[in-house]
């Protein structure tokens, strides 16, 4: 049945389904499903007794992996290391420059109509469709 589905159905159910989690993450404990705050909160306070953030991103990696089991995954490029770690570090910096990651202020600043993820997420848009631009040889 899932393999008859058009892709754009996937696209639309992964949304519901983030858009759902993160809205039961605000009403059921109070909190912000971004993802870059809590990985951060995790790495420098691995210790607080605080175990959603734990449980938060491990239901990321295992839901992942296991949704993965069942889907055909399209084969990707390998990228070098040396593309890779400087990207990693541009992001890191972009998400802790921009006080926040593409969902925290997407899908969570947006829901919550802040101005302030309005203008992150038309930042982040402008940013990669340049971005893209330039990478297909544009401008």
């Amino acid at each position: 049945m899932l393999a008859n589905l058009h892709p754009y159905y996937f696209a639309a159910i992964g949304g519901i389904l983030i858009g759902l989690a993160s809205w039961l993450l605000w009403w059921g404990l109070g909190r912000i499903s971004g993802v870059s705050s809590i990985t951060a909160e995790v790495l420098t306070a691995p210790t607080q007794p605080d175990t959603w953030r734990w449980a938060f991103l491990a239901g990321l990696i295992v839901g992942g992996c296991l949704l993965g089991q069942g889907l055909e995954i399209p084969q990707l490029p390998t990228r070098s290391l040396t593309l890779l770690i400087p990207a990693g570090l541009l992001v890191g910096f972009g998400t802790v420059w921009g006080s926040g990651c593409t969902s925290g202020h997407g899908v969570c600043g947006l829901g919550r109509l802040s101005v302030r993820s309005l203008v992150a997420v038309c930042v982040f848009m402008a940013a990669g469709m340049m971005a893209v631009t330039l990478a297909r040889g544009g401008l």
